[in-house]
């Protein structure tokens, strides 16, 4: 039998070394999907910014990678929603559902976001899985672009999902003209600065 300092030690190592190997993957992930952000406006077929900006465009900004924004939030299917017309930055809203909520903490303190589901999207096989969080939050308008960020899920198999605040986004409609961008409902304030993701 092990004395039990051995086995306190073997444990902590184990836990130690999985949580390292989960931090170098969820890092992995960030730069992955920063990476392509960048690659997506500086492309030609994918970018939104037209031509004369593209060419001065210097790379999308981010906040530094920072893990404690990636939380396990409680994830709460809404039943009997119905189809609303999201405001957008243009003259045309758009139709959503509020598919779900997501309950988590963050920084010791308890929040809540509503999930919603494009009416349009998941009319196509591609995209029927597709969740979308609009959010506003103390940066925005300031380090962040006063329409809000965006996250993009998936639907959850359980009742938790993983929201990654290192991968919020800002809408075409922070960097360029002529879209029709959500903007975020006043149930998805966040009262409190949330430095991870895309900046200007």
């Amino acid at each position: 039998m092990k004395p039990l300092i051995i086995v306190f030690f073997s444990f902590f190592f184990l836990h130690f070394s999985f949580a390292q190997n989960d931090s170098v993957e969820l890092v992995k992930e960030i730069k992955q999907f920063q990476d392509g952000l960048n690659k997506e406006y500086k492309d030609a077929e994918t970018s939104p910014l037209p031509s004369n900006k593209r060419e001065s465009f210097g790379g999308i900004n981010f906040f530094p990678i920072n893990l404690r924004y990636v939380v396990t939030a409680k994830f709460v299917r809404t039943s009997n929603e119905r189809i609303f017309a999201m405001p957008t930055t243009g003259n045309s809203a758009k139709q959503y559902v509020k598919y779900g909520e997501a309950q988590f903490a963050l920084m010791g303190r308890q929040y809540k976001l509503s999930i919603y589901q494009s009416i349009n999207l998941a009319k196509q096989r591609k995209y029927r899985d597709y969740l979308f969080i609009p959010f506003r939050d103390a940066t925005s308008g300031k380090e962040t672009y006063g329409g809000g960020r965006y996250i993009d899920l998936t639907i959850p198999q359980s009742d938790t999902l993983v929201i990654n605040f290192n991968m919020a986004y800002q809408p075409y409609c922070a960097y360029t003209e002529g879209y029709n961008c959500p903007i975020p409902p006043r149930e998805n304030y966040l009262p409190v600065k949330i430095e991870s993701g895309v900046k200007f």
